[in-house]
């Protein structure tokens, strides 16, 4: 069954078992058959077990954020994994704009379509953007780019890449920031393998940059002239860093634990919410 796993609830578990240490929160989505816990904006929509985030069609912007904030630990770290297809491609360039995986604190909301990506606009965030189409901010028609609070003027990006992340097929990518060395790391790969070596990495300031532990965390995409079906097929997301990365479906070993050291408590959390 697909929800959002929200072990921050076994926080008194974890207190017991572990002292202080911070409660663990994950996301974690197989599919989209189900959108429990997600807000849908603008364009966005539930299509089966996607979550479609712009239809193939001109001007079209969307996104989908978590409901509630997750609460990164102090230094901001987190892991995440998703994947991705863009289809139907056509228009100017066959094809435009890409989307973004972004974590923004300000509201749960779309920002600025076509080269915005639905991101352009969002303050107090950072997003990774699978790019399909030159806008002349890169001079790279398909490319990865760490962009932050809203603009489009990447702090960091790749080359032209091939093939084209809107070329019909399943894309998968890990995004990881270590707090402790502010290295924010982007894999992507064709197939579910996790890359060894990062596709980019750059030294991002995430607690300054944010402002806030809480955050939404979530997706956005836009098209322009041209267009494509921006399709999310699955995301993991866990508010610590995980060097190995993460994948949906798969709780960590030490999750488990707390859940069965928990158990009682999970229960009377899970009554609380009804």
């Amino acid at each position: 069954m697909n929800k959002i796993a929200r072990l921050g609830t076994l926080a008194a578990a974890a207190l017991l078992l572990n002292g202080a240490q911070a409660a663990t929160e994950t996301i974690n989505y197989t599919d989209f058959s189900s959108t429990t816990g997600l807000q849908i904006n603008g364009d966005a929509a539930q299509n089966g077990s996607k979550l479609t985030l712009t239809p193939a069609d001109y001007y079209k912007g969307g996104s989908a954020f978590s409901t509630d904030t997750v609460t990164l630990t102090a230094d901001a770290s987190f892991s995440s994994f998703f994947s991705f297809e863009i289809l139907n491609r056509g228009g100017l360039g066959n094809g435009a704009d890409g989307l973004v995986f972004t974590l923004q604190t300000t509201a749960n909301n779309v920002g600025g379509n076509g080269g915005g990506l639905g991101y352009y606009g969002l303050a107090n965030s950072v997003g990774i953007e699978f790019d399909t189409y030159d806008n002349g901010e890169t001079g790279a028609s398909n490319h990865v780019g760490i962009d932050v609070n809203g603009s489009m003027n990447s702090v960091a990006t790749t080359t032209e890449l091939t093939p084209d992340f809107d070329n019909g097929e399943t894309w998968y990518a890990w995004v990881d920031y270590n707090g402790a060395t502010q290295n924010l790391e982007v894999r992507w790969s064709q197939t579910i393998t996790r890359p060894t070596a990062a596709g980019l990495a750059a030294t991002v300031d995430l607690p300054t940059i944010l402002g806030s532990q809480d955050v939404f965390a979530g997706f956005t995409a836009g098209t322009g002239g041209g267009y494509g079906e921006h399709n999310i097929l699955s995301w993991a997301f866990v508010n610590e860093y995980r060097e190995g990365g993460v994948i949906p479906g798969v709780p960590e070993p030490g999750t488990w634990a707390l859940m069965l050291g928990g158990l009682g408590l999970m229960a009377a959390a899970a009554r609380r919410r009804r």
